[in-house]
């Protein structure tokens, strides 16, 4: 019988998440295992696999149709290599072979790929950018991650390093990203991000009846972005002006993406993307401002279908989209 399964892995800075996907792109079962990133590359190991043994137990019936083992973790990596380069939040890992240690772990075949890039895939298979030949996937959450997908492959670049777009600087002047450039769209639209700038116009006394402050009883370091987007949905004006700049910054960013890879579609996910579903019109229609492609418009921007689950079900792509085609 056909191998029909894989093994998806999302490795992340405070939980791995695994699961076991068919090849339609369902999720059969899930689970969560705590990661410890501050201990010995060995420690963050075990993390990895105490998940995969949870999906694998009781699945003996389907264990001979199982092709392989996805990985996704932040970069930077090496896909080519299977080996964990230096991610600023699994310090556990420097220059570390991952895949070759689960495939010796599990004797099944193993790959690693940036989390963005697996969640894209994942995307262009079976989600949103499925029917589409060029992809291109953005996640906002607590950082913003990118992946490019063409004919159901993942673009690498040179050393797999390559679609780090929560990294393109859209102000050379601006604030300071984790990464150490200035202007990223990621120090203006992320999370955090979004948080830092409702901290800052409540301080400047902008907004002093704002209910993003009431919130946190004028706590004003405890704003989290879960407290702006919940004075949003109470109609908060500070709170919807700053959605609104995400937006307007984001339209930016996407005009650069367009004049530069013209995709066949826009996917957008990640934690922050429900909130910013409701500004997707506003993104659309300012996109031209911001390319000379005059057919920017006829690009679709649409909401991811994996919400939680992508890192999962992407990762579970990087096998199985390799075993359709044989490689």
């Amino acid at each position: 019988m056909s191998k029909t399964y894989a093994i998806g892995v999302d490795v992340g800075g405070t939980k791995v998440a695994a699961g076991l996907v068919d090849s339609t792109g369902a999720i059969v079962c899930q689970t969560k295992a705590p990661m410890v990133v501050t201990k010995t590359a060995a420690e963050g190991l075990a993390c990895v696999k105490q998940a995969i043994e949870a999906v694998l137990r009781g699945k003996e019936d389907v264990r001979d149709r199982i092709a392989g083992i996805g990985i996704g973790t932040p970069g930077p990596l090496d896909p080519r290599r299977g080996i964990v380069i230096h991610p600023r939040n699994l310090p556990c890992w420097r220059d570390f072979s991952l895949t070759e240690e689960i495939e010796r772990a599990f004797g099944i075949p193993a790959r690693l790929d940036n989390d963005a890039n697996a969640a894209a895939l994942g995307e262009a298979l079976w989600g949103a950018g499925a029917g589409y030949r060029n992809v291109f996937c953005f996640t906002v959450g607590t950082g913003i991650g990118t992946g490019i997908v063409i004919d159901r492959h993942i673009y690498h670049g040179r050393t797999g390093n390559a679609a780090e777009g929560g990294h393109v600087s859209i102000d050379y002047r601006g604030p300071q990203c984790n990464c150490g450039k200035r202007g990223c769209i990621e120090a203006y639209c992320a999370g955090p991000a979004i948080a830092r700038r409702a901290r800052e116009r409540i301080a400047e006394g902008c907004a002093s009846s704002s209910r993003i402050a009431a919130l946190v009883n004028n706590k004003l370091d405890a704003i989290q972005t879960e407290t702006v987007a919940e004075a949003y949905r109470q109609g908060d004006a500070l709170a919807t002006a700053l959605f609104e700049e995400t937006a307007d910054l984001l339209a930016v960013w996407l005009g650069t993406v367009i004049d530069l890879i013209e995709p066949d579609v826009i996917i957008m996910g990640g934690g922050v993307a429900e909130i910013l579903s409701s500004f997707r019109g506003r993104i659309s229609q300012r996109l031209p401002q911001w390319t000379i492609n005059p057919h920017s418009p006829e690009i679709p921007l649409l909401m991811a279908k994996y919400g939680a689950e992508a890192g999962i079900v992407g990762t579970a792509a990087l096998i199985l989209a390799a075993s359709e085609e044989g490689l």
